[in-house]
């Protein structure tokens, strides 16, 4: 029934976009609707699998944004940017993942999780039967945050609480206490802290960098994690684990993101000491590093909408990682079955960079 049904509308699709004055942007968004209907209908995707797709009554191969090929030429306006105005959107969601109950009955809170690596985390966790919690960025992140609560509510385990969304400004003290506050109050306590939220300013001259910017960086980068840290941990007990978004930039440096590598490599820091400090309380304070990851962030901060179109070509497996490839190291690290003995340590999908762990 399901195979008749995509045929069904595989055709109606192809009807309307092999026409042959078709642009490759109706292209590539026609692509784009074959993958969200094959996954709502639960067979996979065809993008996905990086097979060929015809358009245009030709053979245009369009490969999976997961596998290998250009990103299209895309620009938004405001930071963090905006998941469903992406082209491909990111994906969280990984047909193949088995979930377990690794993290049955824990309450986890995750900044930055309407979009990007925080969806795809907030997606595995609930899979896993944590009880979630999502911050997000207010106005602009609205419709993200919706998209990821429904996501995550369909996840959930049926013993689980119903996930929530709270907007805030997290680089400030103040609103971190009341995203804790309201969490302990629906949820009772907190068991998994996830610091991820990060914005990003690319700058080609180190001199044009505004004060501005780097207060706003290091607010949302490193201020947040120090704040959201200190709320949470009154409410953490033995077994907890806190874990922390870096970037493979924190090793190996950038040369147009200085203030926001200077915020990752704080991150870094901030992680081991925090990991000693929490030892004798059975803490547990984690990390994950990053290479290139197709997020709002990046046609967010580019200036040209062709500059992502080789985004994530310099590593070696020559591609950008999808949010659901970096998901599970949170999974991971969030899990006293799977890393009881990890502590003040840090993961690195990165898609081959070798740095110093």
């Amino acid at each position: 029934m399901q195979s008749g049904l995509w045929s069904r509308a595989s055709r109606t699709i192809a009807a309307s976009f092999s026409k042959p004055q078709a642009s490759q942007i109706l292209c590539r968004r026609w692509a784009t609707e074959q993958y969200r209907l094959r996954t709502s209908l639960g067979i996979g995707s065809l993008v996905d699998r990086g097979n060929l797709i015809n358009c245009e009554g030709g053979r245009r191969r369009l490969i999976s944004m997961a596998t290998k090929g250009k990103f299209p030429p895309q620009k938004q306006d405001t930071q963090p940017g905006d998941e469903h105005q992406m082209e491909p959107q990111p994906r969280a969601q990984r047909p193949s993942y088995r979930p377990t109950e690794k993290l049955k009955d824990k309450v986890a809170i995750i900044t930055g999780g309407d979009s990007g690596i925080g969806r795809a985390v907030a997606y595995l966790y609930a899979l896993e039967g944590a009880s979630v919690a999502i911050t997000y960025l207010p106005p602009n992140e609205e419709k993200d945050a919706e998209d990821t609560l429904k996501m995550v509510r369909e996840a959930k385990q049926p013993y689980a609480k119903d996930p929530v969304k709270i907007g805030a400004d997290l680089g400030y003290d103040e609103n971190c206490k009341n995203v804790v506050d309201q969490i302990v109050q629906a949820f009772g306590r907190v068991d998994i802290l996830v610091n991820n939220a990060a914005v990003q300013y690319p700058t080609t001259k180190f001199e044009d960098i505004p004060p501005e910017q780097v207060e706003r960086v290091f607010r949302t980068n490193a201020f947040s994690y120090f704040f959201m840290t200190r709320h949470a941990l009154r409410h953490m007990k033995e077994g907890s684990s806190i874990i922390n978004t870096a970037s493979v930039n924190a090793y190996k440096g950038n040369s147009t993101l200085i203030d926001y590598t200077s915020t990752k490599g704080a991150n870094v820091a901030f992680t081991r000491a925090l990991a000693l400090h929490l030892a004798d309380r059975n803490i547990r304070v984690n990390g994950v590093a990053p290479g290139p990851v197709w997020t709002p962030l990046i046609p967010s901060s580019v200036k040209d909408p062709k500059d992502v179109e080789g985004f994530g070509e310099q590593v070696p497996l020559k591609r950008a990682a999808q949010p659901d490839e970096i998901a599970p190291s949170y999974v991971f690290l969030a899990s006293d079955i799977d890393s009881s003995y990890f502590t003040g340590q840090f993961l690195h999908p990165n898609g081959g960079y070798i740095v110093n762990a």
